[in-house]
């Protein structure tokens, strides 16, 4: 009997110890207002309360509650979203050692998967921490025309398959430069853009075939064609369980990816859209998501000479959902903050300036059921921060993934 009253105390601990609660700190729920002096309860790594119930001690908060932070003067928010990066594939400080980002040996790899290539260790993720960014999207690069799988991660652990938080978030596609400038430089298809749309085209094409084949195979094993690992990750687009992330800056390129997503009636995002002002009623009409950047940045290229945080304004304005990214490592990704503050330089509002680095880009990944808000039910991922998010000189005190504490401000 002893024996069983141990093991009940220790697993009553162990509840406890599963609880937090934030106090007396101004919320920035992102989808639900602010609310001062709030309160929010986690258990077991989710969001249980959020409320202006005040806390005094702990017999108020019930059995579970041992842990208490209070951000009396703070504010908090929901951990930062990077919409579009390569963290933890293209390591920071590295050559050809770390740099895992473009497989340059195909124009087409769809059966490449980011997931190899992470190495949760890269410093990347510290700073990710530090700048209270707690889940992102990173994916192969822009070289080829067909990159490979992508995928969203928290941005704390050492074992990736732990991090996960959407394991096939899409697959990458590129437009414009890129492309045609690695293959054209091998004397190899695409050397132009129309290149680069026939090979899409034509591996798409090559998928349908593929999963026609294999629906009037059925169960009959030996009429199967032989598995094809590049053409199963286009099935999947062709089925609309993941969209094209398609790289396209110029405006050009953005109408291009478009028109391909429609001939085949696939999902589709834009990432990037530096000329995205310049189609504003073609996007409107298309009411497709939207990433831009990385504008914190030099016009390195031909098609960044229209590169400007205005971009983020004008079509957050006409009513699109429209995430800034960061591209990390083009711009690190702790800077996310900075970059919303100066898109609110260029108009745009406070709030959309939030939302596009928490709501909007967990909507454009497809995660929103879990992050982007402090809602109830959601991953208790939360920033506390000295002060305004937008200001600067603020710092994070806390930041917490699924209800634990990742990073201290000392």
């Amino acid at each position: 009997m002893g024996a069983m009253k141990s093991t009940e105390a220790m697993k009553s601990t162990e509840a406890m110890k599963s609880m937090k609660a934030i106090i007396n700190g101004t919320i920035m729920t992102v989808t639900n207002g602010i609310i001062e002096q709030g309160t929010i309860i986690i258990k077991d790594g989710k969001i249980v309360e959020v409320s202006q119930r005040k806390i005094d001690n702990l017999e108020d908060m019930g059995a579970g509650a041992i842990e208490v932070i209070d951000a009396t003067g703070k504010i908090i928010t929901p951990g930062l979203v990077e919409v579009h990066g390569h963290i933890g594939i293209c390591e920071e400080g590295l050559s050809w050692e770390g740099e895992d980002v473009n497989e340059m040996t195909d124009p087409s790899t769809p059966y490449v998967r980011a997931i190899d290539a992470i190495n949760p260790f890269e410093p990347g993720f510290i700073d990710a921490r530090k700048g209270g960014v707690t889940t992102v999207h990173t994916m192969p690069g822009s070289a080829n025309v067909i990159g490979g799988e992508t995928i969203a991660i928290k941005t704390a652990g050492t074992i990736v398959e732990d991090m996960v938080l959407r394991a096939n978030a899409g697959i990458k596609v590129a437009f414009g430069e890129n492309p045609k400038r690695i293959y054209g430089d091998k004397k190899q298809m695409p050397s132009t853009r129309m290149g680069t749309a026939a090979v899409l085209r034509r591996e798409l094409t090559k998928a349908q075939m593929y999963m026609r084949k294999c629906e009037l195979a059925g169960s009959e094993l030996d009429k199967l064609p032989d598995r094809d690992l590049g053409m199963e990750a286009l099935v999947k687009v062709l089925k609309r369980e993941v969209p094209l992330r398609a790289h396209a800056h110029r405006a050009d390129d953005i109408v291009t990816a478009i028109r391909i997503a429609d001939e085949f009636n696939v999902e589709i995002t834009i990432e990037h859209c530096t000329e995205g002002h310049k189609i504003l009623d073609f996007l409107v009409n298309k009411q497709l998501p939207i990433s831009v950047g990385p504008a914190l940045s030099g016009r390195s290229k031909v098609e960044l000479q229209e590169l400007g945080f205005a971009s983020v304004s004008v079509l957050a304005n006409a009513g699109l959902d429209v995430s800034i990214l960061t591209d990390h490592p083009v711009v690190p990704v702790q800077y996310l903050p900075i970059c919303a503050a100066l898109a609110m330089k260029e108009g745009l509002s406070e709030m959309d300036a939030l939302k596009a680095i928490t709501i909007n880009p967990a909507k454009h990944i497809g995660v929103a059921n879990r992050i982007g808000s402090i809602e109830v039910g959601k991953d208790a991922d939360i920033v506390i921060w000295s002060g305004h998010p937008f200001d600067y000189k603020s710092n994070v005190d806390y930041t917490l993934i699924d209800g634990e504490i990742v990073f201290v401000r000392l």
